[in-house]
């Protein structure tokens, strides 16, 4: 249909040049006085020169066009003009009808051409002015801990409660800051384990009425050294998340400047974790710390302890449980399994736009709010994770969040290109999810490995989870596959009852050519389109204009949802980032990959 609309517009076109240049000669245009860029200055109806005035009763400029020749006129810098010159000149010359006539496709195709290029200016224009409204509705809240009294740069200045888990390089606990003035009967139950240590709330409490809003990581240093410096340095990826705020210098914090081409710092995310606060401190003797993690501490906690005296600590917001244990024991419907699938491509693509790549991703390390209003609203009682994860929001759908930042590669020397000279370079954590062109790269002169798309390839190892199946390259026996050596036909079959766009996705993000799959954004899109534009995508001839019609529909809805709603549900937040993120060219691309996957049989 548009080659045949493209052909009708050529045939117009050329049937009014022909008639233009068949006709008697006449004073309507002075083609020897016409100066650059060529004699295009006198076919468009609104362009004029100035110059002689014509003879009485003369034809005026530009008559006998149609108006869609314009796109043709606004091409007369470049080639267009040197066309209509050479066309020009052999009409003037008698040239045979041979060469104006190939003169004459040239110019039609390439006026042909603009016009569809300014129809794709103007939609993209659209999008950027959805983008910029958007992107100021999602920006970040205010932080929990901005007080005037309260800074929280030190340890002293919060109530530690139980812990949380540990991994393999840091204890997680639950924290709050107490009110101030803060009450002589709760005060009364807090004990200090150190002389200068945290407040750490007993047990009982902890059980019953405490609400911990927040989370301490303590990171374990055993080769930093005590320098506040030091440690900084060297554990400066887990500071790629902080906010500006959260290494600001006071209260005993160290001033910590990134050097050109260290650490990128991260812009905020829904979807991503943020570290509020980041300050180095003496190592406290925590509950569960002989039990836990007694090699960790400080030789004066511990005999046999290997710790230094002094680590990192991150202030962040606390949550009911990880994505592993929400699965546990929820079972999300197909619907809901692709919002959450979607949540982490959004996040995965904010990472691949600010240069960065997590290297890390995994169910352990996504974190679930299940009170996703604007700016939190979780419930904060981590120490019954499982009970709190069984029991849906509003909506039905928990919100995701990245966090463990310890492995992502954020230099701002290489971006995604990681130099592989050795194979003593650190190519990331988790093995098992390691994308296939990390796990088989060879070290050597030269070698380069792309990071571009290596998390989206996790997320569609994750996917399988998420959807109610074991994955694939973490299960044991004739099922298990291998990133090294796997193939795109052993990949176990989704449930058919998730919607067959979700399943041919699943599959392109784990090719293992990364040159296949599609990057974050557009796969992100492709979930977009396929949950809310049903309506868009049944069109045969889906054109420019009825998209932006279509993304003008969803922005006044989503705005008027945002208005009315006292706490956006998961959806209205989805559309939000979509329309804060949007990209005319990253959605075509998904509009055409939907259509493809539909068209094949």
């Amino acid at each position: 249909m548009a080659v045949r609309q493209a052909l009708g517009r050529g045939l117009q076109l050329g049937r009014a040049l022909l008639l233009r240049f068949t006709a008697k000669p006449g004073p309507a245009c002075d083609w020897g006085r016409v100066e650059r860029p060529g004699p295009a200055a006198c076919w468009g109806r609104a362009e004029r020169r100035p110059g002689p005035a014509a003879a009485p009763g003369a034809q005026p400029r530009g008559l006998g066009l149609p108006d869609r020749y314009r796109f043709f006129r606004q091409s007369v810098a470049g080639l267009a003009a040197r066309l209509q010159r050479q066309f020009v000149l052999r009409a003037r010359g008698g040239a045979g009808p041979c060469g104006r006539a190939v003169f004459l496709a040239l110019g039609l195709g390439l006026g042909l051409v603009e016009e569809k290029q300014a129809e794709g200016r103007l939609a993209a224009s659209a999008c950027q002015e959805i983008q910029a409204i958007f992107t100021q509705k999602n920006k970040q809240l205010l932080e929990p801990l901005n007080s005037r009294r309260w800074q929280g740069f030190q340890l002293e200045e919060y109530v530690i409660g139980r812990s949380i888990g540990k991994g393999c390089s840091a204890a997680v606990y639950e924290a709050m800051v107490p009110m101030v003035p803060q009450d002589p009967q709760r005060a009364g139950h807090l004990r200090l384990l150190t002389t200068r240590g945290p407040a750490v709330a007993p047990h009982g409490e902890t059980e019953a009425s405490a609400t911990f809003p927040l989370a301490i990581k303590m990171m374990w240093n055993i080769s930093a050294g005590s320098s506040s410096e030091a440690i900084l340095n060297t554990m400066s990826q887990e500071l790629v998340p902080a906010s500006r705020a959260a290494l600001a210098g006071a209260y005993g914090a160290v001033p910590y400047r990134r050097a050109k081409g260290g650490p990128k710092q991260l812009a905020p995310h829904p979807n991503i974790i943020r570290v509020f606060r980041a300050f180095t401190s003496s190592v406290p003797l925590l509950p569960g710390a002989l039990v836990d993690y007694p090699d960790m501490l400080p030789p004066r906690l511990h005999p046999n302890g290997l710790g230094h005296g002094r680590t990192l600590f991150l202030v962040m917001k606390n949550y009911p449980c990880t994505l592993r244990q929400y699965l546990g024991t929820a079972a999300p419907s197909p619907r809901l399994a692709t919002m959450m699938t979607l949540q982490l491509l959004e996040g995965v693509d904010h990472l691949v736009q600010q240069g960065i790549a997590h290297r890390d991703l995994k169910s352990d390390n996504i974190l679930v709010e299940l009170d996703a209003g604007p700016g939190g609203g979780c419930s904060g009682n981590s120490g019954a994770a499982a009970l709190t994860c069984a029991r849906p929001s509003a909506d039905g759908c928990p919100w995701l969040v990245i966090t463990d930042f310890g492995c992502c590669l954020a230099d701002e020397s290489i971006g995604l290109q990681l130099p592989f000279s050795s194979c003593y370079v650190d190519r990331g954590g988790n093995g098992c999810l390691m994308a296939p062109e990390v796990s088989t790269a060879h070290p050597g002169p030269g070698a380069v490995i792309d990071y571009s798309k290596a998390d989206v390839w996790a997320v569609g190892a994750i996917a399988y989870e998420i959807f109610g199946l074991s994955n694939p390259f973490y299960s044991r026996g004739p099922a298990h596959l291998e990133s090294r050596s796997y193939q795109e036909a052993q990949l176990p079959a989704l449930p058919e009852s998730v919607p067959a766009d979700t399943r041919r996705l699943v599959r392109s993000l784990l090719q293992r050519k990364a040159s296949k799959r599609p990057s974050a954004r557009v796969a992100a899109n492709v979930l977009h389109l396929q949950l809310w534009g049903e309506d868009i995508l049944a069109l045969k001839n889906l054109k420019l204009d009825q998209m932006v019609g279509w993304l003008l529909q969803q922005s006044a809805a989503t705005l008027l949802a945002g208005r009315l709603a006292k706490k956006s549900c998961v959806e209205t937040k989805l559309k939000m980032l979509f329309l804060a993120h949007l990209e005319c060219e990253a959605l075509c691309q998904a509009a055409l990959l939907l259509h493809s996957w539909r068209a094949a049989p």
